[in-house]
């Protein structure tokens, strides 16, 4: 793919979205955008041409990203009424950047190879911090060639792209990363709660522990979110619960046992059911708070 601009579709502007486009868009790319609601401001004053539909988007681009929040919005997106397959010509590509279940991705990625196009799935890790820095991890599913194709649009808006596999590869790749995430958030929040129990200044704890073996970026990020009780979203309980959602599913599927998944999929289920599900999901720690009995520090005036 060379450097000249290029007419790229983006459908889904959210907290992750909008920052992403706007990294194509800023590169000199020619970006059609469509969102669920109201186009932000300043994409548009940039030169994005705002469309009604996925239809018109894909029927102006030649490659066109989707970054909605779970699998029957992507179906809906791409496959509904004025969905993205309706404006699709041979030769284009669909490049889906949500986090969703792997087996309909394949299903997704089929039906869009019949109509002689070509499919990415490529889900992404960083949330808001990470889009907005252009340093997403972005894990691929699909063709080497397309994937050559389309790399130099990845490496706009992330630092670490991985082509896994074939299509749903890089969904699967997702789901595993959400797993380990969200246990790592279970153990930082309960090793806080442990502490601020017993005594110790949970900050002290955790500038202690940084410097040794349990020291990760989770601790580093989300155990000073539980301490300074700033659970604004970068990535909300709601969507990862969701992801959990969807590995106990496929999990089921393939018969295999997770039951620290189980765990932490409870405790995001406790959180939305106490109605944190748009809070960061740093904000698990309130459902092991509750077990406890006591926050891991008193909350922000």
């Amino acid at each position: 793919m060379s450097t000249s601009a290029l007419k790229i579709g983006f459908i889904g502007l959210g907290i992750m979205g909008t920052p992403m486009a706007t990294h194509l868009l800023n590169a000199g790319h020619t970006l059609f955008v469509h969102t669920h609601g109201r186009v932000p401001p300043a994409l548009a004053e940039s030169g994005a041409t705002v469309c009604t539909h996925g239809k018109g988007v894909a029927e102006r681009a030649d490659i066109v990203f989707l970054m909605v929040p779970d699998t029957p919005d992507v179906e809906a997106v791409l496959f509904g009424d004025n969905g993205v397959a309706q404006g699709l010509s041979a030769g284009k590509t669909v490049v889906d950047c949500s986090s969703i279940d792997p087996i309909a991705t394949k299903d997704f990625a089929r039906r869009i190879r019949a109509l002689g196009c070509d499919y990415l799935d490529a889900p992404v890790s960083g949330g808001e911090v990470g889009a907005k820095a252009a340093s997403l991890t972005i894990m691929v599913g699909g063709e080497p060639a397309v994937f050559e194709r389309v790399k130099p649009l990845f490496d706009l808006m992330g630092k670490n792209v991985t082509l896994v596999g074939g299509n749903g590869d890089g969904q699967t790749t997702k789901v595993a990363n959400q797993i380990i995430v969200a246990l790592n958030i279970a153990a930082v929040g309960e090793a806080l709660v442990f502490a601020s129990k017993a005594g110790a200044d949970p900050a002290k704890v955790r500038q202690a522990l940084m410097g040794g073996f349990a020291s990760s970026r989770i601790l580093e990020v989300h155990g000073e979110r539980m301490i300074q009780r700033s659970f604004a979203p970068g990535f909300r309980i709601a969507l990862h619960q969701k992801d959990l959602n969807l590995a106990m599913q496929s999990a089921r599927a393939l018969g295999v046992a997770l039951p620290q998944t189980a765990g932490a999929a409870q405790l995001m289920n406790a959180c939305n059911a106490q109605g944190h599900g748009q809070l960061d999901h740093s904000a698990l720690v309130r459902a092991l708070e509750a077990l406890a009995n006591h926050p891991v520090a008193p909350e922000a005036a």
